[in-house]
């Protein structure tokens, strides 16, 4: 390539004189002894100039392929400058230009580094969406609150909808959603194209406003309104009409205050055993969409929890044991909750199971697949030998206030939501609770809590 551009420029150079001195000659109007001097002078001078040349341009090239591939913001100086003062100045203008694009490349990637930072700590979910509307890119709070479930979210009808709304019309579309998974939340999504689309093919960005905190307080409020106002009202009539009593007609008998007073104070202690149990419950549901992320010794735990019933097993006679199998793993749970559901569990065990029976908790690592999961878990369950519960009962026993026996429960001193705090605690800890029970067999209580890794 340089021999054709050496070879290319001696001729171009040379050509017009040399012809000229050739036409002379043969016109016999120079000497030969002259012109041939002439032409041989021509002809070395061409070729010493063609060599110039070669070289400033070989030299102009490697500038331009040392700029083309520099990536910082100083690029480095041609190896020699063109002797030729045109080609000097080429080189020099390229150079400069190298130095001007090193310098706004860098700036464009100061930039891109600086957006990338903002979109990965915004707190809302962000994610970019390419042409077959999966995504491209997620932040931090979307891989948080999503993890590997954004592919079934993106699969929502609502939400689908919405992404080919604003595909097809160029415009922003904004829909309130209900997720299922991976735990139920509300969701205001807003789908903002981008014209042009990005050069790595995104087409459009979704951002997942949380609004399950904002929906959880009505729902709190109305149904604590709700429930306190229907379960409150039965004691609470009971206490006045006591009341009402011991300040009319009893008022000096004392056999009927002596016999007024601790029914009333039975019912006063159910009014407060309502009111914790539904504050308990409200403030379960206001985070039930924030999955915990400490990791707790279920073993150390229960232990604990088993022995703060051993009185009440004693006054009924019953055997508590506890069984834990040996180097279960941590579970990525909230203590405090996960004490509270063994704690329901355990209570419901000893009021409805039968005087002189056995209640058995037990630990294990879960078995893979079948009707638990299949990622790492550990098992917790709590069985005893009572009653049973009939099957047609058993679908609804996570209902508030659903009572089998409503005078039953009532005089063991039962509210009714134990187990309605236990399904909400299981499902923000991303678990699963099962029931099994044959009436005249007993009933046993299963919670399965994902594992943490070790």
């Amino acid at each position: 390539m340089r021999a054709g551009v050496f070879l290319g420029a001696a001729t171009a150079i040379a050509a017009i004189p040399a012809i000229a001195l050739v036409i002379l000659l043969a016109t016999a109007r120079v000497a030969p002894g002259p012109g041939l001097a002439a032409l041989a002078a021509t002809v070395l001078a061409a070729l010493g100039l063609a060599a110039m040349v070669a070289r400033d341009l070989h030299l102009l090239a490697e500038t331009l392929r040392h700029a083309a591939l520099e990536t910082g913001t100083e690029p480095s100086p041609a190896a020699a400058t063109p002797r030729l003062v045109p080609m000097e100045r080429v080189a020099l203008a390229i150079e400069r230009l190298a130095r001007n694009l090193a310098f706004r490349a860098a700036e464009v990637g100061r930039l891109l580094r600086a957006n990338e930072a903002i979109i990965e700590a915004l707190p809302d979910p962000l994610l970019v969406l390419g042409e077959d509307r999966q995504a491209r890119r997620t932040n931090a709070a979307a891989r948080a609150a999503f993890g590997a479930d954004i592919p079934a979210v993106l699969r929502h009808p609502g939400m689908r909808a919405a992404i080919d709304r604003a595909f097809a019309t160029g415009t922003g579309q904004t829909v309130e959603l209900s997720l299922p998974v991976p735990v139920a939340r509300e969701v205001h999504a807003a789908v903002i194209p981008m014209d042009p689309p990005l050069p790595d093919g995104a087409r459009a960005i979704l951002v997942l406003s949380d609004r399950s905190h904002e929906r959880a307080v009505e729902r709190m409020r109305s149904d604590f309104i709700a429930n306190a106002s229907h379960e409150l009202r039965t004691p609470l009539a009971s206490l006045i009409g006591f009341v009402d009593t011991l300040l009319g007609p009893a008022a000096d008998d004392p056999p009927a205050q002596r016999r007024f007073l601790p029914i009333m104070a039975e019912q006063a202690a159910r009014m407060n055993r309502l009111i914790d149990d539904l504050l308990s419950l409200s403030r379960i549901e206001l985070n039930e969409h924030q999955p915990p992320a400490d990791r707790v010794d279920l073993a150390a735990l229960a232990a604990k929890v088993v022995a703060a019933f051993e009185p009440a097993a004693k006054a009924r006679k019953v055997t508590l044991d506890l069984r834990a199998t040996e180097g279960l793993p941590e579970v990525i749970a909230d203590a405090d909750q996960v004490a509270q559901v063994l704690q329901n569990l355990i209570d419901n065990a000893l009021k409805y199971g039968r005087d002189g029976g056995h209640v058995q908790v037990g630990l294990a690592q879960a078995p893979s697949g079948g009707r638990w999961p299949a990622r790492p878990g550990v098992l917790m369950t709590v069985g005893d030998d009572g009653p049973g519960i009939a099957k047609q009962h058993v679908p609804r026993l996570t209902e508030r206030f659903y009572r089998i026996d409503a005078g039953r429960s009532r005089k063991a001193g039962g509210t009714g939501l134990g187990l309605a705090i236990v399904k909400h605690i299981v499902n923000r800890h991303r678990g699963v609770l099962g029931i099994e029970s044959d009436e005249g067999k007993g009933a046993v209580f299963s919670v399965w809590l994902p594992a943490g890794d070790k």
